[in-house]
């Protein structure tokens, strides 16, 4: 994700052409962005409520009696998603709390699960089947195949999440039969009071749902049931996870790099991703899991590499070799499993990581390229992946395919790819200068950022990345933050929301921008920089333009705001 080299046949984009205020903007948010690092290096943001495992936990309470408190809490909170504009949270909020969902007029089912990877699909469609059910919906006329519960080539969540969605169904079917010792043993062995396995909380209460039918459990579901509410947020809902601290951490610190942030606070989010990586190499999404995965170990390595190649050449080459490990025939990488179908953003996410190692790793790429151009449709886009705007594999593949050096060679894998993403960000482009996660939707922040990143790689003329970063500036908040929507998917297609990653993504886009200008007139003497652009720049600046006034030092004109108390790195 990180900026790439700009290709000598790009011309440099005039700062005249884009918003006068984009570098103070830029400052806010890179401000911002680094009062969210914590001491450690960590960028915490923890995921916030979902009707979906609000639900789950609601139909739970129900069936045990037990916490009214809590289930007051989580009926306030599915009362105010009963009329939301996502039709399957107004599904889930109705039948949760009146029993009787009601899919045929409120959610087109095929289309919501055409959202997901047709590999995905049976899965998926037992999983959708199965909270129905649970949310007092007909079990229908028959089990889903076979397909839908099998456990070959499954990582270990889905293995778990297929086996807890057999038994909801098993029992709704009136068939317990269908459920065997290794199955109960499975399930079981996920429960632990005061932790929710692999910090995944749709996960633990769907296994609390699997086992409560069965005898000589209510002990093992109570206790599961309040390690739930210990992750109930303020607004009464439940999180679909804890956290993707460590995914996002590594994002962050590609970010702030892009838009030039200082070497101890970049020092600081590489110790920290060095403190998580596990013995095989790779990351998690947070370090409450231990099943790692391609994506948070590339954008690790992209941090490590950013922040000294040498000094950290031990742990990117086994995180390279975590990545090849996970490699599949095709050139391809999937997201968790060796031998699982490979995904177009997984493999643009692993492209990036080995173009770290040059010309070592050219083979892996050019492999990974050819893949890529093999999976992208004649429009530009991709296969979906785990987020809700199809601009975001575009993206990544696009910095993938820029990096080597056919990308302009007619015909090459990375020509196609380059060419089809640049075509498809410009012909997609809204009346305001925004994106939207799908053609024909309102622009939204996160989808934006991704089309300047692409466009900012490729693009010849300036116009539309600059409509772009003037829509982006609409959506800054006083505080330097940006105002998004949802856009992450887990599992696919369910979304959920972690708002940091508007800040994160929108910060990364406008460093792919300014890379991009070309080199600012020198200043005269008269001309000094105010505030906000000497912290642009990179030079040490400790106001807050949001703090209340104070008496100002000599030689300072009123209002002088008051100092806060910086991070070493703000």
């Amino acid at each position: 994700m990180r900026p790439a080299p700009i290709p000598a046949d790009l011309p440099r984009w005039p700062h005249a052409a884009f918003p006068a205020d984009l570098a103070p903007a830029t400052a806010r948010l890179r401000a911002h962005l680094l009062s969210r690092v914590d001491p450690d290096g960590a960028v915490r943001d923890p995921c916030h409520s979902r009707v979906l495992e609000s639900a789950l936990l609601l139909a739970l309470l129900d069936r045990t009696n037990v916490e009214p408190a809590a289930r007051a809490q989580l009926a306030g909170y599915l009362a105010g998603h009963r009329d939301s504009p996502k039709p399957l949270d107004r599904v889930l909020a109705r039948a949760a709390l009146d029993g009787r969902p009601a899919t045929a007029d409120l959610l087109d089912v095929e289309q919501f699960l055409g959202q997901a990877p047709d590999f995905t699909g049976a899965r998926k469609r037992a999983l959708l089947h199965a909270v129905l059910v649970l949310l007092g919906g007909a079990p229908g006329s028959e089990l889903p195949g076979a397909e839908a519960f099998s456990l070959r080539g499954l990582h270990t969540w889905a293995r778990v999440q297929v086996t807890a969605v057999k038994a909801v169904l098993a029992h709704a079917h009136r068939q317990p039969q269908l459920i065997d010792a290794p199955d109960l043993e499975l399930l079981r062995s996920t429960q632990r009071p005061g932790t929710a396995w692999e910090g995944n909380l749709l996960i633990h209460l769907s296994v609390l749902h699997a086992l409560a039918p069965l005898p000589g459990h209510r002990h093992l579901i109570v206790d599961g049931i309040r390690t739930a509410l210990e992750h109930q947020r303020p607004d009464g809902g439940m999180p679909f996870i804890c956290d993707e601290d460590t995914w996002l951490t590594a994002t962050a610190g590609v970010a702030l790099h892009a838009a030039g942030a200082g070497a101890p606070v970049l020092d600081a989010i590489a110790h920290r991703l060095l403190h998580l990586q596990q013995s095989g190499g790779g990351w998690s999404y947070t370090e409450h899991a231990q099943l790692a995965d391609v994506d948070c170990t590339s954008a690790a390595v992209e941090v490590l590499h950013l922040t000294g190649p040498d000094a950290h050449r031990t742990p990117i080459s086994r995180a390279i070799g975590a990545l090849h490990a996970l490699r599949g025939p095709d050139g391809g990488f999937p997201t968790y499993l060796a031998g699982a179908p490979s995904e177009a953003c997984m493999t643009a996410a692993a492209a990036n990581a080995l173009n770290t190692q040059g010309h070592h790793q050219h083979a892996a790429v050019q492999a990974a390229l050819q893949h890529l151009a093999s999976q992208q449709h004649p429009d530009g886009s991709f296969p979906p992946d785990w987020s809700s705007s199809r601009l975001h594999t575009v993206f990544r593949a696009a910095l993938a395919a820029v990096r080597h050096p056919d990308h302009a060679t007619p015909g090459s894998p990375a020509q196609q790819i380059t060419e089809r993403a640049t075509q498809l960000v410009l012909n997609s482009q809204n009346p305001d200068g925004g994106w939207g996660q799908q053609d024909g939707e309102a622009s939204d922040a996160l989808t934006t950022a991704y089309a300047l990143i692409t466009l900012s790689s490729r693009s010849a003329v300036p116009g539309p990345a600059a409509r772009g970063a003037a829509y982006l500036l609409t959506r800054q908040r006083p505080d330097g933050s940006i105002a998004g929507i949802p856009d992450s998917i887990g599992p696919r297609p369910f979304g959920f929301s972690v708002p940091a990653l508007a800040d994160t993504f929108t910060l990364l886009a406008l460093g792919h921008l300014t890379r991009r200008l070309a080199p600012a007139a020198p200043r005269t003497p008269l001309q000094q920089p105010s505030a906000m652009a000497a912290r642009h720049q990179g030079e040490p600046v400790t106001l807050s333009p949001s703090a209340t006034p104070r008496p100002c030092p000599p030689g300072r004109k009123p209002p002088c705001p008051v100092p806060r108390a910086p991070r070493p790195w703000i």
